[in-house]
Order: structure tokens, then sequence, then C-alpha cells
């Protein structure tokens, strides 16, 4: 018996292929690069944001909310994840609101749906995720809860949170969400809501120092007792402040002014040593001591968007918050620089790589840096490798299972991609 011979050329073709190494998948998309060897999308971002967008749409109700507003582990067919019934009210829904708002924005408002899913995500808080009428921190909104409790018990705390603590951050930004979605909605019961929490936020305002900030982490609702003496995400809770002072409310410009200069001579410094007042934020870590990207990030944004109407040193300072970022939680894979959550967690998360880009996104436009941009547009890249034709994402572009942490999917990755494609529109094409 005879055997077919390849002819040399194809023979030399054949070894060649086989040697040649096999292209990295992400998320089930094989990872394209240019000649310079650059990421480059598995499609346009405003494809695989449309199609994110229109695959929450058919996500099904429970209790009278879409179940990504109530469940925070959710596989890519809607089903709860067996092992994990915990949940993260305030975050999720915050956040969420913030990027349905911004999408609709930049939809045109065209979609009345987006703003429904909006309102859902910011009923679920008021009606089903705030503590007790009683106690010192009264109808706050929770930072931790269970999954399936309509209302929240008493001691709904979970994760790192006790049976009975809250977070006085997830406040500011469940309080500026719904601030923003009164006014789209044109709904004052979520307005009343906001004011009440930076009522109470206020009312346990303390002066901040080298080693305090004027908030604890964590508190027991019922006694006030604090655990935690640095929490890093201030920025929230200075922007349900300026938003209510804007709106007329101007009880709150002394503890307004009080949280800013603490930030200023305090806060910032800090970016330019260790951080540690960058301490502490994500709801399943308790070490006091815990760094985190997403802090300074969420605060370089807010000196972005505000510049001299906040801060005559915007530009600067938000320079020592991204170095401070880049320096202590960047590393790469397959090459790019993407952004890991913590000193705990050195993992590039959908919610804060994606949170890396859109903010140095919008400081390279701001400082005009073109080898910036391409860093943020490749971290944007990468994260947008976890959503699949169908629209469904990852919490984690390398994770091989879809869905998860829907704030890491979803809510808290949305209003990013919009930042970053209101600082470079050609990024969408």
């Amino acid at each position: 018996m005879t055997m077919k011979r390849l002819a040399p050329s194809l023979l030399i073709a054949s070894l060649l292929a086989a040697q040649a190494p096999q292209a990295p998948v992400l998320a089930g998309h094989p990872v394209r690069f240019d000649a310079q060897r650059r990421i480059v999308p598995w499609t346009s971002w405003n494809a695989a944001l449309d199609r994110e967008m229109a695959f929450y749409a058919t996500c099904p109700s429970d209790h009278g909310y879409p179940r990504f507003a109530t469940v925070t582990f959710l596989d890519g067919a809607w089903e709860p994840m067996p092992e994990r019934t915990d949940s993260i009210p305030a975050t999720q829904n915050g956040m969420g609101i913030l990027s349905y708002l911004k999408y609709h924005e930049l939809r045109g408002r065209r979609n009345p749906r987006t703003l429904s899913m909006a309102r859902a995500m910011g009923d679920y808080l008021l009606k089903e995720a705030l503590t007790p009428d009683a106690g010192a921190w009264p109808r706050f909104v929770r930072s931790t809860g269970h999954r399936g409790r309509f209302p929240q018990p008493p001691d709904a705390g979970s994760q790192n949170d006790r049976p009975y603590e809250i977070q006085p951050d997830k406040g500011g930004i469940a309080g500026y969400a719904l601030v923003l979605l009164a006014e789209a909605v044109g709904d004052p019961r979520y307005f009343k809501a906001a004011v009440h929490l930076a009522t109470v936020l206020a009312r346990h305002q303390r002066p901040g120092d080298a080693t305090t900030s004027p908030f604890p982490f964590r508190v027991d609702y019922r006694t006030g007792e604090a655990r935690g003496p640095v929490s890093g995400n201030m920025t929230y809770i200075l922007r349900l402040y300026d938003a209510l002072v804007t709106r007329g409310h101007g009880e709150f410009a002394a503890p307004r002014a009080a949280l800013w200069a603490w930030i200023r001579d305090y806060q910032i410094p800090s970016a330019a040593a260790d951080g540690a007042l960058f301490a502490q934020f994500f709801e399943d870590h308790d070490t006091p001591t815990n760094r985190t990207a997403w802090a300074p990030l969420n605060l370089a944004r807010y000196l972005l968007e505000r510049r001299e109407a906040l801060d005559p040193d915007w530009l600067a300072h938000s320079r020592t918050l991204v170095d401070f970022t880049r320096r202590t939680f960047t590393h790469t894979e397959l090459g790019i620089t993407v952004c890991h959550e913590q000193d705990e967690d050195r993992q590039a998360w959908g919610g804060v790589n994606s949170t890396y880009g859109a903010v140095l996104a919008l400081y390279a436009k701001a400082s005009g840096s073109p080898a910036l941009a391409q860093e943020a547009r490749a971290a944007l890249d990468y994260a947008l490798y976890a959503i699949d034709p169908e629209g469904r994402p990852r919490d984690l572009p390398t994770s091989e299972r879809l869905g998860g942490w829907q704030e890491d999917a979803h809510t808290d990755v949305v209003h990013n991609v919009v930042d970053a494609l209101r600082a470079y529109p050609e990024w969408g094409e």
C-alpha cells in the first residue's frame, strides 16, 4: 500500500501551522491582535454594548423587579448560582441606575424600557433593601443582604458584614443615583429618599485625619458602633452632597465642605505615598489595610468631570490618583495592561478593569496623552471580550462560565464604556 506524499511546499506549510502558537481565547472569543500586537475588539463597542443591554432586557422578574436587581450571582440563563445566596444591593443597583441612565442618554433617550429598568432598581432599593425605621442609621440602604428576601430582614448582613451592619459609603452611591433617577423619570420619591440618606450621613460625619476617614467603613445600624477606621470611597458621598446643594439643599454645604477638605488635604496626598486612605471598599473584605483601585479611580473620575468647579488643581490631583493606581494595581495579561481590584484580589474583574479603562480615557483626553489613551482603549477592549455573541457577559473575561457577580458582569461596567465613548466616540465603531 502506498501513502500519499505532500508536496514540499505544502509539507513545510503544514509543519509551520502545527508549530504556530494557538490564538489565546477569552470568553470563547479568539483574541485578535493587529500588526503592532495591539488587541483588536471582537466586535464594535457599540454592537457589544447594545447586545448586552438587549440581553438584560429579557431578564425575568421576581416580585416585580428584574432578577439581576435582586440576585448578585446569576448564570448565563438567569438562574441563581446555588452556592451563593449573598447579595450587594446598594452597589449593584446604585451603579446599575447610573449605567442605565448613561446608556439612555447615549442612545438619545429613545427606549423607555431602559428607564423602566432603572426605576425598578430604585424601587428595589427603597422598598426591599433598607434598614428598619429605628436605630442610629434608620431607613439606610443595605450594603449586603440575601437573595429571595422581600424585604431584607433586620439581620440581613452577609459577606463580610455582620448581620446588623451597613456601609456608609454605599449610601452615597445609592443616594447620588437616586437624585439622578428622580430627575430622569420625574418622581420625587427618589429625591426624598436621597435627601434622607444624606441627612443620616451628615448626622454621623466626623472630622477625619491622617489615619481616619470622615466615615467608618462599617457600622451597626442599631447602635452606631463602628468597624474599620478608613473607608476609601468618600467620592459618592461628596457627589450626593454636591447634587443636593445645587438643588437647593443648603444644609449639606457645611458637611460637603468638610468632606472635600479631608479628601483634598489628606486622602489625595495619601495617593502620592502608600495610599493607606484608599483602604476598604468591597463588601466581601474586611482587612482594614486592604487598599482598592476602585476608590482612587472614582475620585479621579469626579475631578475630571467637575474640573475647576471642584478643584483648581484637578489635573495634578487626577494625575496623582491615576499614577497611584497604575503603579499599585496594574499588571499585564496577554500583553495588555489591566487593572486588578485590590491588594487582596489581583484579578481584572469587569467592574474595576472597565473603571480603569474609562477613567484613564478621561485623563488621557484631558492631559493630551495618546499613549495613555491607547492603554485605556486596550483595557476596555479586554473587558468587552467578556460579552458573548448573544450579549451574555461574564464577570471576568478569563472565567469559564457565563454570568457571576452582576456588578462585575453588568451594572458597574456599562457606565464605564459610556464614559469612554463620550471621550472618544470613534472607539465605538
